[in-house]
Formats: C-alpha cells, sequence, structure tokens
C-alpha cells in the first residue's frame, strides 16, 4: 500500500510517499480502507512535539474514515463493510489500523470527507468546551483563531451548547463566512487587543470560557477578557510563544481556571476515555443535521504537499481533506 512518512527536523518537514505492507489487525484492532483523512496543524508545526525527536521518521495522519475490511480476534460490535470513522496513527495510507476504544460507527447522511474531518478536533472541542471547560447555554465563549479546525469545531460545538460564540481572526473574509455557522461577533485582529470588544459584547462581564489556538502572543489579553470564575483553554501555540507572563492578582480575584488540551502525555485508554461521551452527547448532533463539518477543501491523496502549503499559508476555513480513495 501507499503511505505518507514524514521526518521533522529542527527547521523543516520532509514529507515522502512509500510503499509499505498492508497492516495486520491486533485483538483490538481494526484494519480500515482509508476513503479520507483530514490534516491537522500540529502535526506539522515544528516544536510541537506532536512528531517526535527530530531527525525520526514517522508515518503521518491522526485521523480519518473509511471501510472496514478485516477484524482481530478480540472485536465485538464491528464488521467487514462497516463504514467508520476516528483518531488513528498512519491515516495519510491506502490502509490503517483503528483501535476499537477509538473506533465510532459513521453517519449514513455524513461524506467520507465530512466524517474524516471529525474525531481529532470535535473530539478536542468536547474536552475543551464540556469535559474541562463546563460550558452551559447563556455563557459566553471567546475562540482565538476561530478559523482554524479547531477553532470551527469549537464554534460549532458552542452553537449546540447554547452559547454565544465570539472569534478573533486576521481575516474579515473569515469571519464574514463563519456567520453562517452562527459566529455571533467577529473581531479582525491578529494583535493582543481584543479585551475590550469582548466586554462590551459581554455587558462587561467578559467571556466564561476562552479557547487558545494561538499561544503566548495573546495569553494576557485572555485573561483580561475572562469573567469571574473565567476559564482559559490552551489548545496551541502557531505564533511560537510557549513562555507568557500570569497576572496573578487577576488569577486571585476572578478565581480563574487555566487548563490545557493535549494528548500527547496521555496514555491510549486516557485518550480514548472520553469518546463513549463524545459518541453519546456530540454524535447525534452530527446524524441530526444540526452539525455539519466544516470541509474548507478536498484534496487529491497525491497532492499531500499542496494540502500542507495551503495549511500552512493560512487560507482555509475549517478542515483540509485528503480524498484517499474513490467511493
Amino acid at each position: 500500500m501507499q503511505s505518507y512518512w514524514m521526518q521533522m527536523t529542527d527547521t523543516d518537514t520532509v514529507l515522502d510517499l512509500r510503499e509499505t505492507p498492508i497492516p495486520e489487525p491486533g485483538p483490538t484492532q481494526l484494519l480500515v480502507r482509508m476513503h479520507a483523512a483530514a490534516l491537522n496543524r500540529g502535526e506539522f508545526v515544528i516544536g510541537h512535539g506532536l512528531h517526535g525527536k527530530a531527525g525520526s521518521w514517522k508515518a503521518i495522519g491522526g485521523e480519518g474514515a473509511g471501510e472496514v475490511v478485516s477484524a482481530g480476534t478480540g472485536i465485538a460490535g464491528f464488521k467487514p463493510g462497516d463504514r467508520v470513522m476516528g483518531r488513528c496513527a498512519g491515516a495519510f495510507s491506502e490502509y490503517a489500523l483503528f483501535e476499537q476504544a477509538e473506533t465510532i460507527p459513521m453517519p449514513s447522511a455524513l461524506s467520507w470527507e465530512e466524517a474524516a474531518s471529525i474525531p481529532l478536533v470535535f473530539l478536542v472541542s468536547y474536552d475543551m468546551l464540556v469535559l474541562q471547560g463546563r460550558l452551559k447555554a447563556g455563557e459566553s465563549l471567546l475562540i482565538n483563531g476561530v478559523s482554524s479546525g479547531v477553532g470551527v469545531a469549537s464554534l460549532q460545538l458552542g452553537k449546540v451548547l447554547g452559547a454565544k460564540v465570539i472569534g478573533t481572526s486576521g481575516s474579515s473574509r473569515k469571519l464574514e463566512a463563519l456567520k453562517a455557522l452562527g459566529l455571533d461577533l467577529g473581531i479582525c485582529t491578529r494583535a493582543a487587543d481584543f479585551a475590550p470588544a469582548v466586554l462590551e459584547a459581554t455587558g462587561q462581564r467578559g467571556a466564561n470560557l476562552i479557547v487558545n489556538t494561538v499561544g503566548g502572543s495573546v495569553f494576557a489579553e485572555d485573561i483580561r477578557a475572562l469573567a469571574f470564575e473565567g476559564r482559559l483553554a490552551i489548545v496551541g501555540y502557531v505564533d511560537g510563544e510557549l513562555h507568557a507572563d500570569v497576572d496573578l492578582q487577576a488569577l486571585h480575584a476572578k478565581r480563574l481556571t487555566l487548563f490545557g488540551v493535549s494528548n500527547k502525555k496521555r496514555t491510549p485508554e486516557q485518550r480514548a476515555a472520553s469518546v463513549p461521551g463524545f459518541v453519546a452527547d456530540v454524535m447525534p448532533h452530527f446524524a441530526a443535521g444540526r452539525i455539519k463539518p466544516q470541509v474548507d477543501s478536498v484534496i487529491d491523496f497525491a497532492r499531500l504537499k499542496e494540502a500542507k502549503a495551503r495549511m500552512e499559508a493560512g487560507e482555509h476555513i475549517g478542515k483540509i481533506v485528503l480524498r484517499v480513495a474513490a467511493t
């Protein structure tokens, strides 16, 4: 089978399309013929630590959708021919192994490309907004970098949870496009200057929950924009700023909660623990059409380099998806 591998150095990334054997599923695994796989910025960002040690090669791709070919001896509930989606290793391949604990039945209403764009970013958003963020109907949600994949997923999940959603972006075009997904207020800026607009939009209360996909350059402004007992989720740092000062007085007086959202150091069991809740709480919204995945573009498997370049240029709104196999 064909499979994409990547080597990351201290300054660059190198892609290699290889011919590799089709893997055999272990007792708790499914062999899936991939139809689509989605790109995620973190996998390609130098310094994110998702790839491994500099200089090493790794099969890449973290989420996708496809058809079950065979199942391990310990599998129950899935069979050959089932349409599935989920997080997996080596998704940019013609075949990939899915752990049963990470495998989600694919709603019939979704296309392969839509299904492939869900598992990673929406499970991250579920972690941020529901499990850790405790977002309630009527609260205000601020998303820094709202046009990113996880930003758009958080916008869509926030709306079905009943929140007022405010987003920042350096592109007025992107903010205008996101109004169709329910964005209540778009703030066009790349600078740390959005707190006054957030306070004005919330009657000077501030945002109850903030999703920071940008990094340290907006951290202090997020603290200023938080409401009493507000929560701040750190999920990315595309600005390369890995450190920020903490206003301890504000943290103390406003009883703030700061938390990180990452699977980097979690065990497979810890990663998979949120999947049943996600299937119960969020997947019905996809099946009913209340959330429609925002697919920015679908690019053929052979053109991964072009897809990666589009993502790195920041041209997309939502998810960029590779079409691995024809339907």
